[in-house]
């Protein structure tokens, strides 16, 4: 990809009506673009971030033995109805909108209720349990007050997975699996040292659930985090009651502010039930199938990201979700046709090697090139120039250590 030809600019200013760091820099580095508050689009290195998360996502989803699906947004109001989810007293985020007949519908929030009905054409028998469905699909949350940036908005991308089991430890065995993924996903992610299992409400679904909260000053949450870093307590559930359970004291847990990047909740039948999805066992007796949700923001996880991974200078990406693997910047400001042909002869071999490589053709200052490097984050920056050229090595910057070193180009396409 020639940065030329990408669509993307960088800002010097720093957005005045951002506080969240991720924002600032996210914004600064030509990732998103901001339409009002709480809501983003996403330019192409933005994109190609979360899309680099999200496939990292379906893989582990895939490796549960989920099955992927994607739904409407628009939302027919009977069935929250039916699960008494409608009202504006029960779920005060709704966005609601009328169709030119009057009939109104609503833009989907989750989907626990629409599935459920959904299911009830494809379940009846034991023998159709279980099933695992997920989907990557636009939520619509009309929050109060959209802050923190990308932590909070009010459109978003969500990976929502549902499963659909005849029994309650059929469930059990199915959510360890689940947070299990999870974990493997923070850790794949780069965020997974700082990202911890932690106890919360289960709201309205069941008396508890778990969420997975990455350690950052910059969180809205506030955590108990045990001493030695295996497990956490949401703050509204950390009462001597719930420690008791747990065979904890306060004494084994440290307060620290958090960001939420997954949740996993173990429904039952809270759905099944009012919906009536229902299967029959081997002896013909009709049960409410047990269900439970996972759920993960990918936008979400790449804002936490860059609160985690930043310097005065940028953004300091985890190589397996950065835009590119490789920059290669060529400073070039005779362009000299010798430099030029020297630097695509690079990109060539990086790319033969399956790198993903972004190419700064353009006609700017070193200074200029360097400082949006920075910016931009990409893990590894190679130049092209005519000092390398004479000298027959490429100088090679680590982005997060700034260690530089000289490589010739067959060094590069066996180490980068």
């Amino acid at each position: 990809m020639r940065q030329s030809q990408l669509f993307t600019k960088t800002k010097k200013e720093t957005p005045k009506d951002e506080t969240a760091r991720s924002a600032q820099l996210l914004l600064r580095a030509g990732f998103v673009h901001k339409e009002l508050a709480g809501v983003y689009s996403f330019l192409p290195l933005g994109l190609r971030v979360v899309n680099r998360i999200v496939a990292i996502v379906r893989e582990e989803m895939q490796s549960l033995g989920a099955v992927e699906l994607s739904m409407s947004s628009l939302q027919d109001s009977n069935v929250w109805k039916s699960t008494d989810r409608w009202s504006d007293a029960s779920v005060d985020v709704w966005f609601k909108t009328k169709f030119k007949n009057d009939t109104e519908v609503g833009l989907a929030f989750t989907h626990e209720d629409p599935l459920t009905r959904m299911m009830k054409g494809y379940v009846s028998s034991y023998r159709d349990l279980p099933v695992f469905l997920y989907q990557f699909q636009t939520k619509f949350r009309n929050e109060l007050r959209a802050k923190s940036g990308l932590l909070r908005t009010r459109e978003f991308l969500m990976k929502d997975l549902y499963s659909f089991t005849a029994t309650k430890e059929d469930l059990d065995a199915f959510y360890e699996k689940a947070a299990a993924a999870y974990s493997k996903i923070w850790q794949r992610v780069g965020i997974g040292s700082q990202t911890v299992r932690t106890f919360a409400s289960g709201g309205s679904f069941s008396k508890f659930s778990d969420e997975f909260q990455t350690v950052c000053d910059a969180g809205e949450d506030t955590i108990y985090l045990e001493k030695d870093k295996s497990m956490a307590v949401n703050k509204e559930v950390y009462t001597d009651e719930v420690l008791k359970e747990l065979g904890k004291t306060k004494s084994d847990f440290d307060e620290v502010r958090a960001i939420e990047v997954g949740n996993i909740f173990k429904l039952g039948t809270r759905f099944s039930e009012p919906l009536g999805l229902t299967y029959t066992d081997e002896a013909g007796k009709s049960h409410p199938v047990i269900m439970g949700s996972y759920g993960i923001g990918p936008a979400r996880v790449m804002a936490t990201a860059v609160e985690l991974f930043n310097d005065e200078k940028g953004i300091i990406w985890p190589a397996t979700i950065a835009p590119f693997d490789v920059h290669v910047v060529e400073l070039n400001p005779k362009k000299d046709a010798a430099i030029s042909t020297e630097a695509e002869k690079l990109v060539k071999e990086l790319e033969a090697s399956g790198k993903e490589v972004l190419h700064d053709d353009r006609d700017l200052s070193p200074g200029q090139k360097f400082a949006d490097s920075d910016l931009i984050g990409i893990p590894v920056r190679v130049v092209v120039s005519e000092k390398t050229m004479k000298a027959g090595t490429f100088e090679v910057k680590e982005r997060n250590t700034g260690e530089v070193v000289h490589m010739t180009m067959e060094e590069l396409g066996r180490t980068t």
